[in-house]
């Protein structure tokens, strides 16, 4: 069998990104981009300028070939068989993050900050270009069809997400644990590990399958989609079940953005009780600086709380993934006795391996020093990054000075003046305070925005790190367009509702007795 269709399609995209490429680099597409850059920098120009080029090139190039060339039965005709479809899954990713996503954004914020919320509907909506990506891959599917051309590369797409999956281990470390007291961990071991049981637990009980029960029990009790996407090859997990996972943590997400802050300002909880609340009780990180920001706008000390908890969930991920492998395959091959240890060692798929491998590297210090976060780390001296051009000059200090004494809070008073003595920010500790004056808005705009260049000077992101980030946010964009194009309508309706009860139950059931357990346990610190 001839798997590669001999198809003018791969040229046409390639000639289609090369155009991208010529109308961006040309600046003939310039108004367009300042339209959609709505006042601001258009952080996505350099991409525009390169990697259409790229992949132009090489869509264009084996495109002619797959068109007029002559196509024989073997292992390259099967590898190139996905390549039109990947580079159309491509494609749709370009158009989604670089011009749908910003187009509306830009209508969003036309139509003004939703209520007291201070934020975009889009913003609150979570509608980036991930979630849009997902959605157009499943109009694309649902109301046109996927081409026969594209059905192989659409089918790899998950291979992007377990590529991305992997490089997700090189943005933390284990330094983040020193950080954290017993209790943290105690908290986020109990209810990452009585979520999973539960949702496994009644799975069992409303006898969904246990592809769905695993991969819904890794979304609602680890950290979201990216347990999600972590654990759906262990268990087996079919599209339509990621799918519904991560529209019941979406659904479940934003529902919280807006419910947590109104109960922890009717409780009078502190920012320390309100950030170990939101790190354990919400599940997706973007949701979680969210709520913690709605609770504390004018600092961070709610945040920094919140997004310890919130990391020490994603350090429990391997852990949960290989509890899950066991799971799967007892209940999967319950009527033969089976060496478990053997089995997992064989079926334990290796994008899990290289996240575990990556993440114990980070902890050494490969990628970026190994007390960084996310890749950002300290560095105040040349050696470990700081430029002397950076320090601040005298009609900064002198604009500083004029305003020092609207600082009435002593952390941030101190921190100020040892930034105004020695012209750059001198400790972590002193970050963190100016970090929170910044956020406080009590210095003029233009004090402000030296601050925030003080803070930026000394806050570094690894070269390593920097790389692997635009290729994990390509992979999981990639992979989740294509995952859109495997949901349809049809496959949807056969799941029924049973996941989203679950998991409702399941997150309802942990927001409480989460809440409970800091009002009784957190106090002022960890």
């Amino acid at each position: 069998m001839v798997y590669t269709k001999k198809s003018s399609a791969l040229f046409i995209i390639g000639v289609i990104m090369l155009a991208i490429w010529y109308l961006a680099d040309s600046g003939i597409m310039a108004p367009y981009i300042e339209h959609l850059a709505a006042g601001k920098k258009y952080k996505y120009l350099s991409e525009l300028t390169t990697i259409p080029l790229y992949f132009g090139v090489i869509a264009a190039l084996i495109g002619l070939w797959q068109w007029l060339g002559s196509h024989t039965e073997g292992h390259w005709d099967y590898y190139s068989s996905t390549i039109a479809g990947g580079m159309f899954i491509l494609l749709i990713a370009m158009l989604v993050r670089w011009f749908i996503a910003p187009e509306v954004a830009v209508a969003s914020m036309a139509m003004g900050k939703v209520g007291d919320t201070g934020k975009y509907i889009h913003k609150l909506l979570g509608l980036n270009y991930v979630v849009m990506g997902i959605v157009t891959g499943i109009i694309i599917v649902n109301l046109f069809k996927v081409p026969e051309w594209a059905q192989n590369g659409v089918r790899l797409s998950r291979l992007g997400l377990k590529t991305g999956v992997i490089l997700l281990g090189t943005l933390y470390s284990a330094a983040e644990l020193k950080n954290l007291g017993g209790l943290s961990i105690v908290m986020i071991g109990f209810f990452v590990l009585g979520s999973v049981g539960m949702v496994l637990w009644m799975g069992s009980r409303r006898n969904i399958p246990n592809s769905m029960g695993g991969v819904l029990s890794a979304g609602m009790g680890v950290c979201g989609v990216s347990a999600t996407v972590a654990a759906s090859p262990v268990v087996q997990a079919k599209s339509v079940e990621i799918a519904y996972t991560i529209g019941t943590i979406l659904l479940w997400g934003v529902g919280c953005m807006f419910i947590f802050p109104i109960i922890g300002q009717s409780l009078d909880m502190s920012y320390v009780q309100f950030g170990a609340w939101a790190g354990t009780g919400i599940l997706n990180s973007a949701q979680v600086a969210g709520a913690a920001l709605a609770y504390q706008p004018d600092g961070i000390e709610t945040l920094k709380v919140a997004e310890i908890f919130n990391i020490t969930r994603v350090l429990v991920l391997p852990i949960i993934v290989l509890w899950l492998a066991m799971w799967y395959v007892k209940r999967e091959e319950h009527a033969t006795k089976v060496n478990v240890g053997h089995v997992i060692f064989a079926k334990f798929p290796v994008f899990v391996l290289g996240f575990i491998l990556l993440f114990a590297l980070s902890t050494t210090g490969i990628f970026a020093p190994a007390n960084h976060y996310k890749g950002k780390y300290f560095g105040n001296s040349a050696e470990s990054g700081f430029k002397e051009k950076n320090l601040l000059k005298d009609e900064q200090i002198a604009s500083l000075t004029a305003e020092a004494g609207k600082v009435t809070i002593a952390a941030r008073k101190d921190a100020l003046g040892r930034l105004l003595e020695n012209r750059k920010i001198m400790s972590i500790e002193d970050d963190t305070a100016i970090r929170g004056l910044i956020n406080a808005k009590v210095l003029s705009k233009d004090n402000n925005k030296i601050l925030k260049k003080a803070h930026k000077s000394v806050r570094h992101t690894a070269k390593k790190i920097k790389a692997f980030r635009k290729w994990i946010t390509w992979l999981f964009a990639f992979g989740l367009v294509g995952l859109g194009m495997q949901i349809t309508v049809g496959s949807m309706k056969q799941a029924g509702g049973q996941p989203a009860v679950i998991g409702g139950v399941v997150g309802l059931t942990k927001a409480v007795l989460s809440l409970a357990v800091v009002l009784m346990l957190v106090r002022e610190t960890i």
